[in-house]
C-alpha cells in the first residue's frame, strides 16, 4: 500500500482530490492535513471519516512537527493548502504570505527531510498575472502577478522549484484554471450565485462582468494532479485548462436560465481593485506529455453542480450564516 498526504483535503479541491483517491485509487493510502480555516470543512469527508485508507490529521502546514506526523510513510505530497480568495488578499495580505509562502517552506523543508518520491505543487494559472485579447498562458510565460493572492502563490511556486533545483526535491508544479464543482466555498463566483438565485437574491457581479476565466470541473483537475504524480518529469511545471473561456456575464446568465429565475436578479457592482481582465491557459503539454484532456462538457457540468446544490441546502445554508454573513455585507454592501 502507497500512502499520499494531502494538504488542505477539507477544502473544495481537496476534498475532491480525497474522494477520488479513495473510490478510484485503491492502492493509495491518503492523509489529510487541513488546519480547518473558514474554507476547511470536515463535513466536506465526513462519509471518509472512518475509512480503512483514510486518515485527517488537523494541524498547520507552518508547524513543522504537525508536518513531519502528517508526512511519516508517505512517498507523495500533493500540496493544496491555500488562501485562495482574492477578495480576502485585498482586506488582509499578511495571512496569505504566512500560509503560502512560509507554509509551503514548511512542508518542502520536511519533504526534504523525509525524502518523499513526488512533491506536487498545486497552483493557480492567475501567476500569470492578465492576459490580452488573444492568446494563452503557457509554461513558458513570465510570472506577472496582480493580487496579494496571486503574488503569494507565485513566491510559493518558485520557492518549490528552487528546492528541485537547489536540493534535488522531486517537485512539479501545476497551474489549473477556475474549477467549479461540488463543494466550492460560497463566495466563488459560480457557488455563490447558484445559491444566492435559489434565494432569490441579487447576484452582486463585478465591473461590466466581461471578465473572462477558463473553466474546468474539478474532477477534470484532480485527474490531471494524479496524471502528474504517477507520470510528471521532475523539475517541471504544467498547465491544467479546461479549454472553456466564458465571461463572468455569460456564465452568470447560464446559471438563472438553468433555474428558471430572471436576469433582473444580476447586480452590477463596483468592480475589485486589480480585477484581472482575462486568464486562459494553453494545456497541450498536459496532454502530449501525460495524455490528459479534459472530458467534462461545461453545460452538462455547470447542470450537474447546480443540481447538487439544489440537493444540499443544508451543506450551503450553514456556511453562509453567522461569520460568512458579516464578510458578505462588508465585501458587497457599499460597492
Amino acid at each position: 500500500m502507497k500512502r499520499v498526504l494531502i494538504t488542505g483535503g477539507c477544502g473544495f479541491i481537496g476534498a475532491n482530490f480525497v474522494r477520488h483517491t479513495l473510490d478510484e485509487r485503491p492502492e493509495w493510502e491518503i492523509v489529510n492535513l487541513d488546519s480547518l480555516t473558514y474554507a476547511g470543512n470536515l463535513a466536506n469527508v465526513a462519509e471518509f471519516a472512518a475509512h480503512p485508507r483514510y486518515r485527517f490529521v488537523k494541524g498547520d502546514i507552518c508547524d513543522a512537527d504537525a508536518v513531519a506526523d502528517a508526512m511519516a510513510g508517505c512517498r507523495v505530497v500533493v500540496h493544496m493548502a491555500a488562501e485562495s480568495h482574492v477578495d480576502r488578499s485585498i482586506e488582509g495580505p499578511a495571512v496569505f504570505i504566512e500560509t503560502n509562502v512560509v507554509g509551503t517552506q514548511v512542508l518542502l523543508e520536511e519533504a526534504k527531510r523525509a525524502g518523499v518520491e513526488r512533491f506536487v505543487m498545486v497552483s493557480t494559472d492567475e501567476v500569470y498575472g492578465s492576459l490580452g485579447p488573444t492568446g494563452l498562458f503557457t509554461e513558458q510565460s513570465p510570472l506577472q502577478p496582480s493580487s496579494p493572492y496571486s503574488a503569494s502563490k507565485t513566491a510559493a511556486d518558485l520557492l518549490a522549484l528552487s528546492y528541485h533545483h537547489t536540493f534535488g526535491l522531486p517537485v512539479m508544479v501545476t497551474r489549473c484554471s477556475n474549477n467549479y464543482g461540488p463543494y466550492q466555498f460560497p463566495e466563488k463566483l459560480i457557488p455563490l450565485f447558484v445559491s444566492n438565485a435559489m434565494a432569490d437574491r441579487a447576484l452582486p457581479l463585478y465591473g461590466d462582468g466581461k471578465n473572462v476565466r477558463d473553466w474546468i470541473h474539478v474532477e477534470d483537475h484532480v485527474r490531471a494532479v494524479w496524471r502528474v504524480v504517477e507520470e510528471g518529469r521532475r523539475g517541471q511545471v504544467y498547465n491544467i485548462g479546461g479549454g472553456n473561456e466564458r465571461a463572468n456575464v455569460e456564465i452568470t446568465r447560464l446559471i438563472l436560465e438553468i433555474l428558471g429565475k430572471p436576469e433582473s436578479l444580476i447586480t452590477f457592482v463596483t468592480d475589485r481593485p486589480g480585477h484581472d481582465r482575462r486568464y486562459a491557459v494553453d494545456a497541450a503539454k498536459m496532454k502530449a506529455e501525460l495524455g490528459w484532456t479534459p472530458r467534462v462538457d461545461f453545460r452538462d457540468g455547470l447542470a450537474a453542480v447546480i443540481a447538487w446544490y439544489r440537493d444540499n441546502r443544508e451543506w450551503w445554508e450553514a456556511i453562509k450564516s453567522g461569520a460568512y454573513r458579516d464578510y458578505y455585507k462588508r465585501l458587497y454592501a457599499n460597492r
